[in-house]
């Protein structure tokens, strides 16, 4: 099996060749000979540490996000996200579906439970507990944080791991408010996966009024 080289960069990022986890280092290498102009590394978070509005997902996407180097950006989760986003006042400019389209977040920052890509985007848990330590990193670091926005359960169930909360007494709803005391408000929102998309799951109208209830906390 590849190995990579030094282990994760101080802080809250994970260095270019994190190797805490061997199935993603694997898959890692066999990425960068299969797609060399990918990016093919731990995706760095979105968005100025200022910023009272966090946004956590699961994972990069394989030809998203693990291409482009920037949380959401190039697969289809991203044109449900950063429209939104604009819409609610928490970035300005166009997406485009490329790190170089000029967007800017406004007071909000995105990152991902588990920062490489998994293989069929789906991580294990030992994985997504090896990642907890750059969220909770990241957390501790943003100084103005007033609420976290959760998509999907595996990033609801990361966060209240990462501030040391049991998931039994904060259950993941679509639409719910969690005033975590001390701590942020933690937020709830299906997944803006093609998926959930495509089966109604969720809907632009659902997925906006979870934005609508983030701009009344965050004025």
């Amino acid at each position: 099996m590849p190995t990579d080289g030094p282990g994760p960069a101080p802080g809250y990022a994970p260095g270019r060749d994190c190797a805490l986890c061997p199935r993603l280092v694997e898959f890692r290498h066999a990425n960068r000979a299969a797609f060399p102009d990918f990016h093919n590394a731990p995706v760095p978070s979105f968005g100025p540490l200022s910023a009272r509005l966090l946004i956590v997902g699961l994972a990069p996407g394989l030809k998203g996000a693990n291409r482009t180097a920037r949380p959401f950006t190039g697969d289809y989760a991203g044109d449900l996200l950063y429209p939104t986003l604009t819409e609610f006042g928490f970035a300005t400019g166009d997406y485009g579906a490329r790190p170089d389209d000029g967007l800017v977040l406004r007071d909000c920052r995105i990152t991902n439970a588990v920062r490489c890509v998994p293989p069929l985007n789906k991580p294990v848990g030992a994985e997504i507990a090896a990642c907890r330590p750059f969220l909770g990193a990241e957390i501790a670091t943003m100084a103005n944080l007033q609420a976290i926005l959760a998509l999907g359960t595996v990033a609801h169930t990361s966060i209240l791991r990462t501030l040391g909360l049991k998931q039994k007494n904060w259950k993941f709803g679509h639409g719910a408010l969690h005033e975590l005391v001390p701590g942020p408000v933690l937020a709830d929102s299906y997944h803006c996966s093609r998926y959930n998309t495509n089966t109604g799951r969720l809907t632009e109208a659902m997925f906006h009024d979870v934005f609508r209830a983030l701009r009344e906390l965050i004025v």
